[in-house]
């Protein structure tokens, strides 16, 4: 299985010490991570608008929860992607409604572990009707490993599981995509 891990570059202790300490430190966490919590959010809502309120308030939070803010053993963006995820559920909630995933071909690519040039539209437009049955939890799950390239310490680290879970979830996940693409796909 291929995923695609971008180098992220993360803040270091001694970056969120200072922020702890002098809310003015928090510009470089936030000039760190803001395109990154921002992309994550738009591809869930695919409207500016809702992302860019979505992502103030998920700054917000963190700035006013920094304090209580600890190592757990994972990176600062994971503490941020879970901030961002709860807000993205109170946000889908008060809306009553779930939450959605756009999805560009390379992600589409990456899924399917398809190196063709044959990912086009009809995969995309498939693969996307086939997440749309996903739950909300399910769609976090392979966002967060897939497009933001989270490892499972992390993924679990964000939605509260056992690392083992997320694992597992995954591969399943994966697994029922795969068996419905093929159901699905144009004989």
């Amino acid at each position: 299985m291929r995923i695609s891990h971008h180098y992220q570059i993360e803040v270091t202790s001694d970056e969120i010490l200072m922020a702890k300490k002098d809310k003015l430190y928090f510009e470089k966490i936030y000039n760190t991570y803001f395109e990154r919590i921002f992309r994550f959010l738009f591809r869930r809502t695919d409207n500016e608008a809702d992302t860019a309120d979505l992502a103030s308030r998920t700054f917000v939070r963190a700035l006013n929860g920094l304090p209580k803010y600890e190592d757990r053993g994972v990176p600062f963006s994971a503490w941020l992607y879970r901030i961002a995820t709860n807000e993205l559920y109170k946000f889908y909630r008060k809306k009553n409604s779930h939450q959605i995933l756009s999805l560009e071909e390379e992600s589409v690519k990456e899924v399917l572990e398809d190196d063709s040039d044959e990912a086009d539209e009809i995969k995309l437009s498939q693969l996307k009707a086939l997440m749309g049955q996903l739950k909300d939890e399910e769609l976090n799950i392979l966002e967060l490993r897939f497009f933001e390239g989270l490892e499972f310490q992390e993924i679990a680290f964000v939605l509260q599981k056992k690392e083992s879970a997320v694992k597992m979830r995954v591969y399943r996940l994966l697994e029922k995509l795969k068996i419905r693409f093929n159901e699905s796909a144009p004989k």
